[in-house]
């Protein structure tokens, strides 16, 4: 069990590694975008943009590679909570609660412990959240004084409009974006205090 309780730490942090990576991907391109952005007085905030989509795409692997280390962590804080703690507290090693028959089936039946949404939603309300208030705050600073300040309402509107597409569209779009970005880290919080509610009770492992 030592062993395998190694083996599990070890996953984890290798998986942790890789969450880490696309973070710190997501933060290098958005430094990027800010320095193209504000090299000068006439360049366009359409960087800023465009990195978002850039974001997104590394907010999709990321949370694709936190499915994967929460299986490892859970199972490695199943192996804690069921054997260590037991073991070092009362000197036993079996609690009572079969948690061996979960673990075993775990084991035997992989599946992830989160859903694809819960995944990424974590991944939003500690890391991606900030990500897009920096690029959020940016974008308005932007807007707001280059090439000149802004005079009026209209003319910030005006001034968002990227070829084509009116500014109204733009800004709208942008809001959207933030909603459901905030929308998500809400949820999040409250799915796992339910969740951790149900492990208080001796609930599923994850």
């Amino acid at each position: 069990m030592a062993h395998l309780y190694r083996g599990e730490i070890y996953r984890s942090t290798v998986w942790r590694t890789r969450l880490d990576t696309t973070t710190n991907w997501s933060v290098v391109t958005l430094g990027v975008a800010l320095s193209i952005t504000f090299a000068s007085r006439d360049s366009s905030p359409l960087p800023l943009v465009l990195v978002g989509i850039l974001i997104l795409l590394f907010l999709a692997l990321e949370a694709r590679r936190y499915r994967y280390f929460n299986v490892w962590r859970a199972r490695a804080r199943w192996m804690e909570k069921h054997l260590y703690v037991p073991m070092l507290r009362d000197g036993v090693l079996d609690d009572g609660t079969n948690w061996q028959l979960t673990l075993a089936d775990d084991y035997r039946a992989p599946r992830y412990h989160v859903s694809y949404l819960v995944a990424m939603s974590r991944r939003i309300r500690r890391n991606y959240l900030w990500i897009l208030l920096i690029q959020s705050i940016a974008y308005v600073g932007k807007l707001l004084v280059h090439p000149n300040p802004v005079t009026s309402l209209a003319h910030f509107i005006e001034r968002a409009r990227i070829g084509p597409i009116p500014g109204v569209a733009v800004l709208a779009t942008g809001l959207l974006y933030i909603g459901v970005f905030v929308g998500l880290a809400i949820w999040v919080r409250r799915e796992d205090a339910r969740r951790a509610s149900m492990r208080g009770s001796q609930g599923p492992m994850g």
